[in-house]
This record gives C-alpha cells, structure tokens and sequence, in this order.
C-alpha cells in the first residue's frame, strides 16, 4: 500500500494515519464530558444500549471535524513543529482521501444519532462540526485573537450532547457543564500558545500572545483560571453534586490558579506544565463529578 507520494505505508501506519486524522485524544476527554453529562441528566442507571450510540456518534461526528481540520490547515501545520508530521501534511494520506473519510465518519455519525438517539442531540453535534469544522478552522482561528473564546463553544458542548441524549431537551444543568468547559479553554490554548510563540509568529496566526503580548496573555490566563474556579462549584451550589464534589473543584482550582500564578511570574517552562495540567484538570474535575453523582 503506498500514499499519494508514493512512499510505501504499511497496513498499520495506513490505519493509525487515519486514527491520527481523528484527533483521538481530544475525542476521548470529549467522550468522558459526554458521559458524565448523560448520567448526571439521569436519576437512574443510563441505558447501556443509550450510552454505547451516544459516544459512538459524538466519536464520529467529532473525528469527522477534527479531520476537516487537518484539511484546512495543512499549509500551516506543514511550517510548525508541532504538526508537520501529521499524515497530511507528510502525504501519507491525500486531501481528497481526507475529505472522503471526513465524509463518511461524519454521515455515520449523524445516522446513528438520528436513529439510535435523538434527532436533537444529532442537530447539536452537527451544529458543532460546522462551528468547529469551518467556522472555527476556516474562519476564526486565522482571523481574531479572540479565536480561542469565541471557538471554545463548539468544543465545549459534549456534556450537553450528554444531556439531550438521555432527555431529549436542553437544561440549565447541561448548560452550566459546557460554561465550565467553556472557561477552561482559553487558558488551557493560551498557555500552549505561549510555548509555541515564536511558530505562531512564523505562521502570522493572530494568538493573543502574538497580538497581545506573553504579559497580557499571562494576566488573561490567571484571570480566566479564577473564573473557572468559581464556575466549577456552581454544580454543588445550585444542588447538581454533592460535597464531595466541592472539595474535589475546589482543589482541582487551587492548583490551577497555582500553575497560572508561576506562568505569570515566568517560571521556566511554565507554559506547557500549564497547558498539561488544564488536561488532568479537566479530565479529574468531570471524574469527580461522575463519582459524587454515582456514589
């Protein structure tokens, strides 16, 4: 089997080129948003069949736009370091390839959503793979330093999939998880960016370190972990979660904030253990959440 270039790809590299196409690590803490959603909507055990088709048609609607992604950034993923060795970009597998596939992960997602969910949490998902897919990835992110906040919806919406799946209507409690979501983007991207500066620069991407300054997007992130810390309680104040939880957010945050504080002094490679931390962060805090509800 050879790609478009004509280098030889064996079975496996062809398979996890186009997992790779996926993004599947941002689809797993999407999934994990989704079914933490779907059980705190439920009073009772969440249907295991309801479950299963939930997360495999996020899964595929979700892989389907991070794949329009790949496509429409291939130029620019080509000159930074982070992402020049993506199958695109390396020609291991060809655009028109990339389109088919987006294609087809994409109609098989919003099938079996439609059909094995619901119709509203397939419109949400579709709504979502045309905000992130092309207006995030075509239209926002080269355009506003504000790409990030304004981007940051479409990708925080998977607990209220979660939701609709298991109530068929959209809830203040659905909607509260994806502001959490939400408030933890952007500092979660813009630490990233800080460590990726001078590729962005290369780029001419407008990231808010590159508009704005390292300083400025320093004081944004520690400003925005603050204001995540005080959205992650609302869950147990507004009688979603327990105890429990609380304490789990409330240290959860408290180390956050510690990690955006030692960003903004400029400790050495503050930036990207900040950016890893908002990934544990996440992942723990919608854990936490789980098991307050179930225990």
């Amino acid at each position: 089997m050879s790609g478009h270039d004509g280098q030889l790809t064996l079975p496996g590299q062809f398979w996890q080129d186009y997992l790779e196409l996926c993004k599947p690590r941002v689809v797993a803490l999407m999934l994990l948003c989704t079914t933490v959603g779907m059980f705190l909507a439920s009073s009772s055990m969440v249907p295991l069949d309801l479950l299963f088709y939930t997360n495999l048609g996020v899964a595929l609607v979700a892989g389907s736009a991070a794949s329009v992604n790949h496509i429409v950034d291939v130029q620019v993923d080509a000159r930074m370091s982070r992402t020049a060795g993506r199958p695109i970009v390396q020609g291991r597998i060809s655009a028109s390839a990339g389109i088919l596939f987006a294609a087809i992960t994409g109609i098989l997602g919003m099938t079996v959503l439609v059909f094995l969910v619901n119709p509203l949490t397939a419109w949400l998902n579709l709504a979502s793979w045309i905000g992130y897919g092309l207006i995030y990835s075509i239209y926002l992110k080269p355009s506003t330093p504000q790409n990030i906040v304004i981007g940051g919806l479409f990708g925080a919406a998977p607990p209220l999939f979660g939701w609709t799946a298991v109530t068929n209507q959209i809830e203040p409690g659905g909607i509260l998880l994806v502001m959490i979501i939400f408030t933890w983007t952007p500092p979660h991207f813009w630490a990233l960016a800080l460590d990726r500066i001078e590729e962005y620069k290369k780029v001419e991407y407008p990231m808010l370190p590159v508009t704005h300054g390292e300083k400025t997007t320093r004081v944004y992130i520690l400003g925005y972990t603050m204001a995540l810390t005080i959205m992650s309680v609302f869950p147990y104040f507004i009688g979603m979660s327990g105890l429990s939880y609380l304490v789990g957010a409330v240290v959860l945050g408290a180390v956050f904030i510690f990690y955006a504080i030692r960003l903004l002094l400029d400790r050495k490679n503050a930036a990207i253990q900040t950016f890893r931390y908002s990934i544990i962060y996440l992942m723990l805090l919608f854990v936490v959440l789980l098991v307050d509800h179930l225990v």
